[in-house]
This record gives structure tokens, sequence and C-alpha cells, in this order.
């Protein structure tokens, strides 16, 4: 890494970096979100309910702070049990279904443009039936 703030994530993609080294967006800068490269693993086997799925993220911003983060998220078709983290995401593509287990609410589709906060300790199953591709923030 050169002293001009420049570097590369896990993915390659260049882009500033603040405190302790995060990655940044570089301002004025396009980042393309939808096409982003991303490292995809199998989904562990005591989360699969369906398929052999696999997930990826890569982290694109953080703020100064280190109190947020902004990333892409991606899981391929098939079928996994999770439990969430405090988060408000944005579908860009593909489609799901989200099972709430625990709390028990009723289940959503996400489809692109679909904008949801999940909560801290959140038990659901994400059943992906188009690869799934999301922005998201989190504290």
């Amino acid at each position: 890494m050169s002293g001009d703030g420049g570097g590369t994530d896990e993915t390659g993609a260049a882009g500033a970096t603040g405190a302790a080294g995060a990655v940044r967006l570089t301002p004025g800068e396009v980042t393309d979100a939808a096409t982003r490269p991303l490292a995809h693993e199998p989904v562990p086997d005591d989360q699969v309910v369906a398929g052999a799925p696999t997930t990826a993220y890569g982290e694109l911003d953080v703020s100064a702070d280190g109190a947020r983060e902004l990333g892409v998220w991606e899981m391929t078709p098939g079928a996994m049990r999770d439990t969430e983290s405090d988060e408000v995401f944005l579908v860009i593509a593909g489609r799901a279904t989200v099972e709430f287990i625990d709390p028990a609410l009723p289940a959503i589709e996400l489809a692109p443009g679909s904008l949801v906060r999940l909560e801290a300790g959140m038990r659901t199953v994400w059943t992906v039936h188009e690869t799934l591709r999301k922005l998201y923030v989190a504290p």
C-alpha cells in the first residue's frame, strides 16, 4: 500500500482507506455494487435448510468513526437459517422469501427495490429463488 491513502479490499477493488485501514468509497467515483466481484463460500451445514447455497459479502465503506459499515451481500439459490444482526438492506438483484421464526412475523417476499430493517437476534430462514444481492448498512 502506498502512502496516498489508497488500498484494495478482499476483492481487489481500489478505494481510499480510513482509520485502521478500513476500506472507504472514493468521493466522486462510481462503485457498481450490482457487478462487484464477490468470493462465495458454502453455507455451513448446520445452517443449510435446502439445496447447497453459498454466500459472499464485500465491505464497501466504513464510517470515519468505525460505527457503521456499508457492504454488499449475496446468496445463491437454496435455503438457510440465520440469526440476524442490526441492519437495513436494499435488494438490488434476485428474489427470495424470508420467514421470521423468532419473533414470529409474517414472511416477506424480496425483489429489487425491497427495503428491510432487521434487528439483532431475529431468527430467520432465507429461501433464495434467484441469486439475491443486497446493499446493507450495519451499525
